[in-house]
């Protein structure tokens, strides 16, 4: 009887911590970026706001602040409706800008120029604390 007494105590205690798991969609303006020094840190412009150092060819994005007040924290993957793969959130915009992302093109400013502004759905998955 004990025995199924523990049990249950720690059933319950761990679907009570359970997170759930919520995909996200929202539309945002886009634009692409650089490591370079003129769009960046003059002297580390591979180095974003979280600390991660940026390698071209790594899909990375930078997000508005108000995003991350959404869910789009460092680390989230992101999907981007017409690109391949998931992008990660590694870096984070000035707080002037809102509903904005800005995709990472390594040092390919031609490409970044290219790509010029764009409205894009993205995607994510949110997680809440089960109650």
């Amino acid at each position: 009887m004990k025995n199924i007494c523990a049990l249950t105590s720690i059933s319950l205690l761990l679907s009570s911590s359970i997170a759930l798991a919520e995909t996200k969609t929202l539309e945002v303006e886009s634009h692409a970026y650089n490591s370079v020094a003129s769009q960046t840190n003059a002297t580390k412009p591979a180095l974003t706001a979280w600390g991660d150092t940026l390698k071209p060819g790594m899909k990375a994005i930078a997000v508005s602040r108000d995003l991350i007040k959404m869910g789009l924290t460092h680390n989230t993957k992101v999907k981007i409706k017409g690109l391949d793969g998931h992008y990660l959130v590694l870096d984070k915009m000035n707080k002037r800008w809102t509903k904005k992302i800005d995709i990472y093109m390594g040092v390919d400013v031609k490409a970044a120029k290219a790509w010029g502004k764009k409205k894009v759905t993205i995607s994510w998955e949110a997680t809440q604390e089960k109650k």
